[in-house]
């Protein structure tokens, strides 16, 4: 906490709040406006909200007032507040905005937060009644979330006990301190979630050993030095999203998945996305299938002297996969032994409301500006998805780095989520359109990718695919329906958790849980309710479903690459050094 200065001024106290709060507000705004130009419709405006009839607003409107009635009611007969004071409403069970005893305790703050969260009843429910479709409703349920989000009370100086208490107690010190922050973050172009400088890629992130044995304009591919004696055949390569850093997959060495699976035995190689710039503002889908996907099973096969491979994609990453998987399959490419896919839309049917967002004139409007050449800076993808988690991911910071004037805790989770990826235009057009507008993927031969009508069905070798049950970017009950587009034999896992969590899940740390059931015939909510409910994490799993399939093991390398391809320098890599602008 900031220390008080003795020269520091009482009288600028009001008119610091007042001016901290604003900027804070502007700097939301700011940031949303370029949130919404990543993925949002240009010209999204707030749907007509007609009720189901003039009946269900009069009642909707009754209870709102009487409910304020009832608020204003107890404050005027026990203005002193106590147990005597029975509340009227009360913070969602989580909700940790209203956690300091103030708002329980003093009258002011309890009357303040009350009548917001009433208030934010009100439109919830207006919402819920309003006839219109279903997409419109979600678009109508996102909005109004993000809008009492922001306009909760304890996002404001004025408003928030915690603010005022930590300014007194500084005499505006934290107000300084919040305002330095705030230009801080403005220069970055985002707002900081953790301590920045206690992290270093290569030094206590993205450590396992290894070298870079190859790169061209779009990709490095990692080879992992062995840690055991002997290693499987086959190698095992992973593909991470294309919109993150690929470190997700090597946090810390305890939270880091490629050393657990290199601890295992498998020859890992990882695909880092290079960072889009001018000189790669051209590349296309096609090009992150053949150049980047197809490309790492040429050196990996290369290297190895192994005929197949083991394949794993994650996130977006699992798309490309599946997409390149179906293309290698249409061109009698048999070199995919088994594929792993977390976290995965094949079937775009239901995406959530990052799908809700994108609609033809958005698609048209992006295709236009850089459907031929361009950039999506990955900040701003980042922030609309920070948006969906507005609670836990904006408004937090908000309130501690600019209005206490705190610093943020260190979060590996958390740089690496700030961490963005710029994507190419032609090839973010042509993911959106044939994806979350059209959804394409699923009907066979509707798309052509590198040349190939491109057939799901026809990717005939095992899979593993993994969901995480509270996942709020790739809804499991979406991935659980890729089930049913592949041709081969699928083994379906439920993780615990959200997107990120429900994977990372270290075997050491016996954490979490995940559900199975090998019958696939059910819809998603019947196969839950007769799967059955594992301790501990899903990777050993994984792990015995790959080795079921071994064709055997070989004395570990020695030495990484071949002459061939001769290891560049060593892991991570540059690419992912890059800091996306």
């Amino acid at each position: 906490m900031p220390q008080p200065t003795p020269h520091a001024d009482p009288q600028n106290y009001l008119r610091n709040l007042m001016q901290a709060g604003q900027e804070v507000v502007h700097q939301f705004e700011r940031a949303l406006s370029s949130g919404r130009q990543a993925l949002a419709p240009p010209d999204l405006r707030w749907p007509v909200m007609a009720p189901a009839s003039l009946t269900d607003l009069f009642s909707l409107q009754r209870r709102y007032f009487e409910q304020m009635g009832q608020l204003w009611t107890s404050f005027l007969t026990s203005p002193s507040g106590g147990a005597e004071r029975t509340p009227v409403i009360a913070p969602a069970k989580g909700d940790d905005r209203f956690k300091d005893e103030a708002w329980a305790k003093q009258p002011y703050f309890d009357a303040v937060k009350q009548s917001y969260l009433l208030g934010a009843k009100f439109l919830h429910d207006f919402v819920e009644q309003a006839n219109v479709d279903e997409k419109t409703k979600l678009q109508m349920r996102f909005f109004a979330r993000q809008f009492t989000d922001a306009i909760s009370p304890s996002n404001f100086p004025m408003t928030n006990p915690e603010v005022i208490r930590t300014a007194i107690d500084t005499r505006c010190e934290s107000l300084t301190a919040g305002m330095k922050n705030l230009m801080a973050d403005i220069r970055k172009g985002r707002i900081s979630m953790t301590d920045e400088a206690a992290f270093e890629i290569g030094k206590n992130l993205a450590v396992t050993p290894g070298e870079v044995v190859f790169e061209n304009e779009l990709i490095q591919l990692i080879q992992y030095k062995p840690a055991t004696e002997d290693v499987e055949k086959r190698p095992l390569i992973l593909i991470p999203p294309c919109i993150n850093k690929f470190y997700i997959l090597d946090m810390s060495p305890g939270n880091s998945f490629v050393r657990y699976a290199v601890e295992q035995g498998h020859p890992v190689f990882m695909v880092s996305w290079r960072s889009a710039d001018q000189s790669t503002a051209h590349l296309t889908w096609d090009d992150y299938l053949e150049t980047g996907i197809i490309r790492a099973v040429d050196v990996a096969t290369d290297i190895t002297g192994s005929d197949d491979v083991n394949i794993l994609g994650f996130c977006v990453g699992g798309t490309l996969l599946g997409c390149a998987a179906a293309v290698m399959a249409g061109r009698g490419d048999r070199r995919l032994a088994s594929i792993t896919l977390l976290t995965t839309m094949l079937d775009f049917s239901d995406t959530g409301e990052i799908g809700m967002m994108i609609d033809e004139k958005y698609v048209r409007v992006r295709e236009a500006t850089m459907g031929r050449r361009g950039i999506l800076p990955g900040k701003e993808l980042a922030f609309v998805f920070s948006t969906l988690r507005a609670n836990d991911l904006i408004w937090p910071y908000v309130v501690n780095n600019y209005m206490k004037g705190a610093t943020p805790d260190a979060f590996d989770l958390l740089y690496w989520n700030s961490d963005g990826v710029n994507l190419p235009g032609p090839m973010y057009c042509w993911y959106v359109r044939h994806t979350y507008l059209e959804d394409r993927l699923k009907e066979p031969g509707r798309t052509v990718q590198c040349g190939v009508p491109a057939d799901l069905s026809a990717i005939t070798v095992p899979v593993y695919l993994l969901a995480a049950r509270e996942d709020h970017i790739v809804p499991w009950e979406t991935a659980y329906l890729a089930s049913r587009l592949l041709g081969g034999e699928v083994r379906f896992v439920l993780g615990a958790s959200g997107h990120i969590a429900g994977v990372i899940n270290p075997a050491s740390r016996g954490k979490r849980n995940y559900w199975i059931n090998l019958d696939l015939g059910a819809e998603p909510d019947g196969w839950m309710s007769q799967a059955q409910e594992v301790p501990g994490s899903w990777w050993p799993d994984w792990d015995s479903w790959i080795k079921a399939r071994s064709i055997g093991t070989i004395e570990a390398p020695v030495t990484l690459g071949n002459e061939t391809y001769k290891p560049i320098e060593p892991a991570p890599g540059r690419y992912v050094k890059v800091r996306s602008v």
